[in-house]
């Protein structure tokens, strides 16, 4: 159940990939909220022309997620600066939409360097503190593509996949320290994900892809700025969920994705059931037989 009470003054917040996109659009929310903020990106400057110089909500800081040494730095500036951290919001991400064979090792590696071990390497950096207040919120900025896969997703999807497996799980585990952890699933926004300087696509041309590589990449760039997402209002809907007593583990923002998530569950359930039996039939005999009271196997 959710809360729509005044949220909690002076809650100190740390977002990645802070300068620009939906980083940016949170950053800006959550200080005219009220809420005190660090905003973290790769270069301070990108920060400061963006929200100018730091004051008493604000405090801004360099900082690449995929270097665990300036990741630890950065909390514990922000740490000596407010005392504590909140709510971390890992945003900081991108998009590598090549086809599979059209990229390459480094690609992949790249992809999941920021993806998936940066946003370890915060999350791992921010837990001690949150645990040592049995207190603190995880929203880690997955996608629909973290539960809904397709063709030119075979690297970002599968490290929005991992996010999502990482974060329902590590929710499990800090649960009994009072710290929530939720996905946030984002279908598409009017940000600069799709465009030339956030986007990735396939580094080795293979003449065979040729023309899917060209209908896809023309589909992703008729949708650049033309989203029906609004930055400001998932930001909003954030600090709805840092309010929340009990916030779900999976959440997802906009229409598109709320149809998309849908389609996937009743996809995953047609399919369960399509191959129930023999997926039931794998237990063995005797179990088989215990459990269903089917004869069928044996």
């Amino acid at each position: 159940m959710t809360s729509t009470a005044s949220h909690n003054e002076g809650r100190v917040w740390f977002v990645t990939g802070g300068s620009r996109g939906l980083g940016a659009a949170i950053v800006r929310t959550l200080l005219d909220a009220g809420e005190r903020v660090v905003a973290t990106a790769r270069r301070r400057e990108a920060l400061t022309t963006a929200f100018g110089p730091d004051n008493d909500a604000l405090l801004s800081l360099s900082m690449d997620v995929t270097d665990a040494a300036a990741v630890r730095a950065a909390v514990e500036a922000a740490t000596a600066r407010f005392g504590r951290i909140d709510v971390l919001v890992n945003n900081a991400g991108y998009g590598d939409l090549s086809l599979f064979e059209e990229s390459t090792a480094e690609d992949v590696r790249a992809q999941y360097d920021t993806n998936v071990f940066g946003l370890m390497h915060v999350t791992r950096a921010v837990l001690p503190g949150m645990r040592a207040r049995r207190a603190g919120r995880i929203f880690n900025v997955s996608s629909v593509g973290g539960i809904v896969g397709g063709a030119s997703g075979t690297l970002y999807c599968a490290s929005k996949f991992a996010v999502e497996g990482f974060t329902e799980s590590l929710a499990q585990e800090v649960a009994p320290f009072g710290i929530h952890a939720t996905i946030v699933e984002p279908g598409f926004f009017r940000t600069d994900f799709l465009e030339a300087t956030s986007v990735k696509h396939g580094s080795n041309p293979i003449a065979d892809y040729a023309a899917t590589a060209a209908a896809l990449k023309g589909f992703y760039d008729s949708r650049s700025r033309n989203q029906a997402g609004d930055p400001v209002r998932l930001a909003q809907a954030l600090i709805v969920l840092a309010d929340a007593e009990q916030p779900p583990v999976r959440w997802c923002a906009g229409t598109d994705a709320l149809a998309m998530v849908q389609s996937k569950i009743d996809s995953l359930q047609a399919e369960l059931n399509a191959w129930r039996d023999l997926s039931a039939g794998t237990n063995g005999d005797f179990e088989f037989r215990e459990e269903t009271g089917s004869s069928a196997w044996g």
